[in-house]
């Protein structure tokens, strides 16, 4: 689907605030009510539109603890892979997930309260899949920058 100028105005605006009227969207856009809700539809229903959420304040929630999990493994079978992704995703901790290419297979982005609560985390996600041969971690000291909005040009 390609986008427009509107479109990505649209775009632009529900990446900042998702709770924008759609009179106030349309009034944004130089459009009527109709067709902004026309346009909003068809980027739903083409998955431009994924999901709307409210994004939370880690630190307000006590989930101060960054990690970044790499982890290297010596079996690449196809069933490994589906049983180590259907093992980990569903950990409430995995903020995201990256099967990757370079010097690690995989990388996790994980949110705790803190080391004791890693801890119990890299335990759990160490001692449910056989055939992981190598895990680094590092910890994020202060968040610089984090951003929801993808760039649209």
């Amino acid at each position: 689907m390609k986008l427009d100028k509107t479109d990505k105005k649209l775009l632009s605006i529900l990446q900042v605030d998702s709770t924008v009227s759609l009179n106030e969207l349309a009034e944004a856009v130089n459009l009527t009510t109709t067709p902004c809700w026309k346009r909003l539809k068809r980027l739903e229903e083409n998955g431009i539109i994924s999901k709307r959420v409210a994004l939370l304040n880690p630190e307000k929630l006590g989930l101060m603890f960054t990690a970044f999990v790499l982890i290297k493994t010596s079996n690449h079978s196809h069933e490994w892979y589906s049983h180590f992704v259907e093992t980990v995703t569903p950990f409430p901790e995995v903020m995201e997930f990256y099967r990757m290419a370079g010097e690690y297979d995989y990388m996790m982005k994980v949110q705790v309260e803190d080391m004791k609560c890693f801890d119990l985390f890299y335990k759990k996600m160490v001692n449910s899949v056989e055939g992981i041969s190598n895990v680094t971690s590092t910890f994020a000291m202060e968040p610089l920058k984090y951003t929801t909005a993808l760039p649209l040009s």
